[in-house]
């Protein structure tokens, strides 16, 4: 490296520790106000972006530079933390809807498997909300029946699901 790049980038080394030393302690109060916990981060974070500049000596005004950074970098970190959380939420909503569908699935199947006497009774009691007297009556069967039955397809269908 040639003597001039040296000495730049010893110039721009001692200006920006110098910004450090001098707001680095406002930043961080200012920053604990107003995003608690993170403001450590994305201080550090408002840090490295200010190092990474080719010229740290044209910045007139330090204090709104660095606030400002720091800002936008915290409103990034929200709208990532929003972006995470929508897919960590449809992500979930996927998986419970396959579970859900092969929840259906797995009881039709159990339902479809009844005797066709319980799985009528069953059919009316569960999905279209008869009494047993109205079943018994829609059936031509006495209401007892109708209670025998149901007791039966419940007992079948928990036995089924239980393996």
């Amino acid at each position: 490296m040639s003597d001039r790049v040296l000495q730049l980038q010893s110039t721009r080394r001692k200006m920006f520790a110098t910004l450090y030393r001098r707001y680095a302690p406002w930043l961080t109060a200012k920053l604990r106000g107003r995003f608690g916990e993170a403001a450590e981060d994305i201080g550090h974070d408002a840090w490295v972006r200010l190092a990474t500049l080719e010229r740290v000596e044209d910045i007139r005004h330090p204090k709104a530079f660095l606030l400002r950074t720091a800002t936008n970098l915290a409103l990034d970190r929200y709208r990532h933390g929003k972006v995470v959380d929508q897919n960590a939420r449809l992500a979930q909503v996927e998986t419970d809807t396959q579970a859900d569908q092969l929840e259906a699935v797995l009881l039709e199947d159990v339902i479809v498997g009844l005797p066709e006497p319980l799985q009528a009774v069953f059919v009316l009691s569960r999905f279209r909300g008869l009494s047993h007297v109205q079943i018994g009556e829609q059936l031509g069967i006495s209401e007892r029946t109708v209670e025998w039955r149901m007791t039966k397809a419940l007992a079948l269908c928990a036995k089924r699901l239980a393996l």
